[in-house]
């Protein structure tokens, strides 16, 4: 696959899976094993069902979740996106109890791509941003 197949790939991997909640989806665009690295760790082994641990929590804590691409940035096997995150904070997000309350916020992801399928992810969200809408007197 090239780098515009692989921008592809990754644009579904937010709308469609992420967005779209279908989790269907998941065998399509996720090797069997694929590392989540919010679950296993930076370089650690992982499997598809990390993936559907990852994004159930997702859904359940923020059940409404819109994930939109902004930007994406490719080379070789990796894909860089930049995206954004929004949606009611119904459940626990980053040690958080639930509010409510609406938020937004940006996170830039490194998604590597083998044979058409995501093999390694790897999220940077802004945490502070997030909790500060979550939890306004945090500072």
């Amino acid at each position: 696959m090239g780098i515009e197949a692989n921008k592809v790939l990754v644009e579904r991997y937010y709308h469609e899976l992420v967005s779209g909640q279908q989790l269907d989806l998941l065998e399509e665009l996720v090797a069997e094993d694929a590392a989540d690295e919010t679950v296993v760790g930076p370089g650690g082994a992982g499997t598809r069902a990390d993936f559907v641990g990852h994004l159930r929590g997702l859904w359940t804590n923020v059940p409404d979740v819109k994930a939109t691409v902004e930007d994406l940035v490719a080379e070789g096997d990796r894909v860089i996106a930049f995206w954004r995150i929004e949606g009611t904070h119904s459940g626990p997000v980053f040690g958080v109890p639930a509010t409510g309350r609406f938020f937004t916020g940006h996170s830039i992801s490194t998604l590597t791509i083998k044979d058409g399928k995501v093999v390694r992810y790897n999220v940077l969200p802004d945490r502070l941003g997030i909790i500060r809408q979550l939890v306004p007197d945090a500072g």
